[in-house]
C-alpha cells in the first residue's frame, strides 16, 4: 500500500518535461495587441420615389362616349320582343326610356341621321380626343352589326311557327342580351373614364382609327 504514492510521484522524465511545457505561457501571447476592425460609417439608405402621372378623362369626352352607346341600344330593343312577351318584368328597366324612344322613332330616318351625325361629327372630327372617337366608332360598328339579322330574316323568311319560330326566338333573345350587355359595359366604362373593348367590335373600330 505504501508503494502507491511512489508510483504517482515517480513519473518518467520526458513526461514531466512535456507537462511543464504545457504549463508555460505561449511566447507570442500578449506580444501583439488584438487587431481592431476599422469602424465603417453606416451606408445611407436611399429611397427612390416614383411619380405616376394620371390624366383623368374630360367630362365632355365621357358624355359623348356614353351617349354613343344609346344608339345600338335603341336599335337593338326590337330583338327583345320574345323575352318581353314571355317575361314582361324584363321591360320594366326600359320604361324610363319610352318617351325618348317614341321621339326617336317618330322622326323619319332618325337612325340614319343619328348614325351619320355620330360618324361625321365625332368619329371624323380630329379636334376631339381619340377616346371619344373610339367609343363613338365602336358603338356605330355595333349598330351596323344589328342590321345583319334583319337582312337575313328578310332574305330567308323563316316560318312563323314550329322549329323555325323557336330558332328565331332564341337568336333574337341571345342578340338582345348581347346588346344590353355591351350597352351597360360601354356606358359604365365611359362614365368612369375607362376604355371599353367590346367583343367582335373593338378590333374593327381600332383599325379604322389607326
Amino acid at each position: 500500500m505504501a508503494s502507491i504514492p511512489l508510483l504517482r510521484v515517480s513519473l518518467p522524465l520526458h513526461h514531466r518535461r512535456s507537462t511543464a511545457l504545457l504549463l508555460l505561457p505561449h511566447p507570442l501571447k500578449g506580444a501583439f495587441p488584438p487587431a481592431r476592425l476599422p469602424h465603417l460609417p453606416p451606408k445611407p439608405t436611399t429611397t427612390t420615389k416614383t411619380k405616376c402621372s394620371y390624366t383623368p378623362t374630360p367630362a365632355a369626352d365621357r358624355l359623348i362616349s356614353a351617349a354613343a352607346y344609346f344608339l345600338p341600344l335603341f336599335n337593338g330593343l326590337q330583338y327583345g320582343r320574345f323575352l318581353f312577351t314571355k317575361y314582361p318584368v324584363l321591360a320594366t328597366p326600359f320604361e324610363p326610356l319610352l318617351p325618348l324612344l317614341s321621339l326617336y322613332h317618330s322622326v323619319p330616318y332618325a337612325s340614319f341621321v343619328t348614325f351619320f351625325g355620330f360618324y361625321l361629327g365625332i368619329v371624323r372630327n380630329p379636334s376631339l380626343s381619340r377616346y371619344a372617337r373610339f367609343n363613338a366608332l365602336q358603338a356605330l360598328v355595333l349598330d351596323v352589326l344589328l342590321v345583319v339579322p334583319v337582312l337575313l330574316q328578310r332574305i330567308i323568311t323563316p316560318g312563323r311557327s314550329g322549329i323555325a319560330l323557336k330558332l328565331t326566338a332564341w337568336a333574337y333573345s341571345g342578340l338582345f342580351v348581347f346588346v344590353v350587355g355591351c350597352f351597360l359595359y360601354g356606358l359604365v366604362a365611359s362614365v368612369l373614364g375607362k376604355t371599353p373593348y367590346l367583343p367582335l367590335v373593338a378590333e374593327a373600330a381600332g383599325r379604322q382609327l389607326d
